[in-house]
């Protein structure tokens, strides 16, 4: 019986030490970049790395930066953001390991990119939208808090990875493996652009209950919420409502 229980230790053990070291792979998932009709590709130079920005330039004009998933080809979300925003720039961002941007991915990389995406964009855009999906909700969430934009979208947004990860692995002690934890909750009460939160109906990645105690930390009047029924994580994009609401029009 104690060989038993020690091989069981030992077993639970080997899962923990892979879990931690095999992290990142678990959570970022580099896609390569697809065709994107009317769209030019953007090296942004940044500590260490260059990074793809799909874009559809319009000197002059608003902007709309994304940030997508982590499994996500921005490139693939071009046309819909194009419909929610005919008159606006685009800018999508390849993070580092995806659609031909060098590097690796890293929460801390990750939101330093982006912040100099917001940089170079403003420099040439009156003002801009910020709109992130899943793990870019994170990202979005960051950028929003530290500079002035005209609005902030979150699709199917989570307060944070390590809570996520905790409802997903209750087995492991995430809390103390997570090198990326993209805690919103920390940066939500900074955020002053009135923001809308769009989550599905039947997410079987967020839970409802990461969404909601998202919603807590932000400032009161500043979000409105938004569910798409009868969607899932992953179909929250061909919902009827979905463009309609990122432009504002709903």
């Amino acid at each position: 019986m104690l060989k038993l229980a020690a091989l069981l230790v030992v077993l639970y053990l080997a899962l923990c030490a892979g879990a931690f070291v095999m992290q990142r792979s678990l959570l970022y998932f580099p896609q390569p970049r697809g065709a994107a009709t009317g769209a030019t590709a953007i090296s942004l130079p940044v500590d260490g790395a260059e990074v793809v920005v799909t874009a559809r330039v319009l000197s002059g004009a608003p902007a709309v930066l994304y940030f997508g998933g982590n499994a996500e080809d921005v490139a693939g979300s071009l046309p819909d953001l194009a419909q929610a925003f005919p008159e606006h720039a685009l800018y999508l961002m390849h993070y580092r390991g995806y659609g031909g941007s060098t590097g690796e991915p890293a929460e801390t990389d990750l939101v330093a990119d982006a912040q100099k995406l917001f940089e170079r964009v403003s420099a040439e855009h009156p003002s801009i939208v910020v709109v992130g999906r899943s793990l870019g909700s994170a990202v979005a969430v960051r950028v929003a808090s530290a500079n002035p934009i005209a609005r902030l979208v979150l699709v199917t947004p989570f307060d944070s990875i390590e809570e996520l990860a905790a409802h997903h692995y209750p087995f492991l002690p995430v809390r103390l493996m997570l090198h990326d934890k993209f805690e919103s909750w920390r940066h939500a009460p900074a955020v002053r652009a009135p923001t809308l939160v769009i989550a599905a109906e039947h997410d079987e990645v967020v839970p409802r209950e990461r969404t909601e105690s998202l919603l807590a930390f932000f400032r009161e009047g500043v979000v409105r919420f938004e569910v798409l029924d009868g969607e899932g994580h992953n179909t929250v994009q061909s919902n009827a409502r979905y463009c309609a609401l990122l432009a504002g029009a709903e």
